[in-house]
């Protein structure tokens, strides 16, 4: 059995992810979180350490999908 814990963000911040995934395949705001961790540790496991700029391009894409401000 998976166990789970529980990532805090701001009821605005969750309002606008709500908006950006609706018409899109992901379910939730969980669904959307879960891929982005995801991608972000596959991509540095494959990678070794992110360099300065592939920190700074993952910081514009959570920029764009609200998740930063």
């Amino acid at each position: 059995m998976t166990e789970y814990t529980t990532v805090s963000i701001p009821k605005d911040l969750a309002d606008r992810v709500e908006d950006t995934i609706e018409g899109t395949s992901f379910q939730s705001t969980s669904d959307l979180v879960r891929f982005l961790l995801r991608s972000i540790v596959i991509q540095h496991q494959k990678e070794g350490e992110l360099t300065e700029a592939e920190f700074e391009e993952i910081t514009e894409q959570l920029r764009g999908l609200g998740y930063l401000e």
